[in-house]
């Protein structure tokens, strides 16, 4: 008979207990993995009422995800990079709402109304990640869903439509002349037809968030390129007003004039089909303006010509036409804020007579401090009261 062999218990036991010591590791592991991950999902979520914080860094936007309740939701914008930026609320090409020249280390409240679905936003410079905002259906928006439709609005949206039309007509053939000074190398000339079309593009720019992808490729300024002038994606207005003004020359312009005259010949091609929501042209008027009445020194618009001021006259003209033509709705529904919002276009007009230099305007560079700050002063005033009139005839 073999003689039975004792086996050791111990080795069993270390291996039983270094078995069990893994697993309370890996379920306490999953445990941590799970409320880290709750609680992330409970950062990205916001209830009904809660202001959403959102941080933007140099590279991205914190929390990149975030969730928030149909209705009107309120949003927090830090901007914790080293340069101003903006934020942006997208749904495809067409900018939902937005905030714009927030400088380093400051923030910027927005309010706004969404509907269910699944939007982006811009976080920072453009060639930054989007990030994404998730609009879940709630009481309140289907409160909002639940409003008659604005039907009194069909006319002036078809005469608006109309006008549309003629501006971006009058945008191509300024363009195409632009491109051709260019092109044959007329610097002077070049500079001369600079501003015109310019100004043709700042009377339709009251509904640019529509179009917000031909609206950068036509009108982003250097700020928003990673490396701002010197960015292969800048381009449009404002890199050929930087080589004709800052650069005092035509050379290297004629690629950026071509595609310029083909983004505004798409941009054609798309007013027919393009729909246009009434709060996109009383929201969109009220944003332009007070773009102009928050601008930061060395941050202006068409800060080589210095053409700032014909630029505003034609986003103030822009502006007046959709006032005009929703006017008829908007008096019965608040004829003193239509009043108040004539009283602002008639001091603004005042005050920018008081600046014109022969057929246009002084150079924005030569106005001094006091007619700059009146100037925004009555900019604000203008944005606000566009505000109220959109709240009152229930486009917020």
């Amino acid at each position: 008979m073999s003689e039975k062999k004792t086996i050791d218990p111990m080795p069993r036991l270390i291996i039983r207990a270094g078995l069990g010591l893994a697993l309370v590791l890996l379920i306490g592991a999953g445990v941590a993995f799970y409320y880290a991950s709750k609680r992330a999902n409970e950062e990205r979520r916001v209830t009904s009422g809660d202001t959403a914080r959102v941080t933007i860094t140099d590279k991205s936007c914190n929390p990149n995800e975030l969730s928030v309740p149909a209705g009107r939701a309120t949003f927090e914008i830090v901007n914790r990079s080293e340069r101003a930026v903006e934020w942006e609320i997208l749904d495809g090409v067409m900018v939902v709402d937005e905030r714009e020249n927030i400088a380093p280390g400051f923030s910027q409240r927005l309010t706004t109304r969404l509907e269910p679905g699944e939007y982006q936003m811009t976080c920072g410079l453009l060639s930054n990640p989007r990030g994404k905002l998730i609009v879940t259906p709630s009481a309140a928006g289907s409160a909002d869903s639940a409003r008659p439709q604005l039907m009194a609005f069909i006319g002036a949206l078809a005469e608006y439509k109309l006008y549309l039309a003629a501006q971006t007509g009058d945008l191509a053939k300024a363009v195409g002349d632009l491109a051709a000074a260019i092109k044959s190398g007329n610097l002077d000339e070049a500079k001369r037809l600079y501003e015109p079309a310019r100004a043709a593009y700042a009377r339709i720019a009251p509904v640019s968030e529509v179009f917000s992808d031909l609206d950068t490729a036509i009108d982003a300024r250097a700020d928003y390129f990673e490396k701002h002038e010197a960015d292969p994606a800048f381009g449009g207005l404002h890199r050929i007003e930087y080589g004709l003004f800052a650069q005092n020359s035509t050379q290297g312009l004629a690629p950026v004039a071509d595609k310029l005259v083909a983004d505004v010949a798409s941009l054609q091609g798309r007013i027919h089909d393009m729909r246009i929501p009434p709060q996109k042209m009383i929201g969109g008027s009220a944003s332009l303006i007070n773009r102009f009445a928050t601008q930061a020194p060395g941050h202006e618009q068409d800060r080589y010509a210095h053409t700032d001021l014909d630029s505003f006259a034609a986003n103030l003209a822009g502006v007046r036409e959709i006032v005009d033509l929703i006017r008829p709705v908007a008096m019965k529904a608040n004829g003193v804020q239509v009043a108040a919002i004539d009283k602002d276009f008639k001091a603004l007009d005042a005050t920018m007579n008081t600046m014109r230099a022969g057929e246009g305007f002084t150079a924005y560079d030569k106005l001094n401090e006091a007619d700059k700050a009146q100037l925004k002063k009555e900019a604000a005033t203008l944005a606000a009261d566009l505000g109220k009139l959109r709240d009152a005839l229930g486009l917020d």
